[in-house]
């Protein structure tokens, strides 16, 4: 991203996208009370300055509610990073991955369609050479989501 502060159109307009990244550019330029043509300017600079990086889709709770989302702690081996993270980008439940400090190395947002899945996540990553151990949190409810 390049070295730019975000002005209060820019993040007046960004806040409308994750709202609704479907929203015509006549909509938002109608929202911010501005030009069609000053948004689509500001759009295509902010995706160039890589700002925003993606439109995606979000699921409404009960589509995604008969999967089981976890949290996994994953402590691995040193001079291991590179190898354990690419193994983890390739399971497609794998939603986020963090390193962080603390008791763990990474931490692991997975969700899968079932426990059965779940469990056998868990095994294909414990089997990874480089990882010493795993600590696993299912998540039973969402109480807060502000994620876009």
């Amino acid at each position: 991203m390049a070295n730019r502060t975000l002005d209060p159109l820019d993040r007046d307009l960004i806040a409308l996208l994750q709202a609704n990244a479907r929203e015509s550019t006549a909509n938002l330029a109608r929202k911010l009370g501005v030009a069609r043509t000053t948004v689509l300017a500001r759009l295509a600079r902010l995706e160039r300055d890589g700002v925003i990086v993606g439109y995606t889709v979000r699921l409404a709770q009960d589509v995604d509610a008969a999967s089981v989302q976890a949290w996994v702690g994953i402590t691995t081996q040193p001079k291991s990073a590179r190898e354990v993270t690419q193994r983890l980008a390739r399971l497609p439940e794998l939603r986020q991955l963090c390193s962080v400090s603390g008791e763990f190395d990474y931490l692991a947002l997975l969700r899968a369609a079932s426990t059965a899945r779940l469990d056998s996540l868990l095994d294909e990553i414990g089997a990874i050479d480089g990882v010493l151990k795993t600590t696993t949190s299912v998540v039973l409810a969402l109480r807060v989501d502000r994620s876009a």
